[in-house]
């Protein structure tokens, strides 16, 4: 993995963090902020985003099994791990989501 793909991780990280505390996150082309109907837009793209990594890390795995020459097991074994990493991370959003909910929820009125 390149040190490009790793700073366009790190940078996604922190665009996403921004967006959670909700500030400003800025672009290549300025800054931007975030209101609520992006939210829904921005969670929608996360969950896309780890599905497609999902299935190019099951495709390159499928490819080093097959015997393709040009994938090294390095790069199977970190597009995994990246994978699952992303993974994880959405699922403690979903359950940090599902814990707000139900706290709001319980509140009386």
């Amino acid at each position: 993995m390149s040190d490009i793909a790793i700073n366009q991780v790190l940078a996604q990280m922190r665009s996403v963090q921004a967006l959670a505390q909700g500030q400003a996150v800025s672009t290549p082309s300025g800054t931007e902020s975030v209101s609520g109907g992006q939210f829904s837009n921005l969670l929608s793209q996360s969950v896309a985003d780890v599905n497609s990594s999902m299935q190019a890390s099951k495709a390159m795995t499928v490819a080093f099994e097959r015997g393709d020459p040009s994938v090294s097991l390095a790069e199977v074994m970190i597009t995994a791990q990246k994978a699952s990493l992303q993974f994880t991370g959405m699922t403690e959003v979903r359950n940090k989501l599902l814990n707000a909910y139900q706290e709001v929820m319980n509140m009386p009125v």
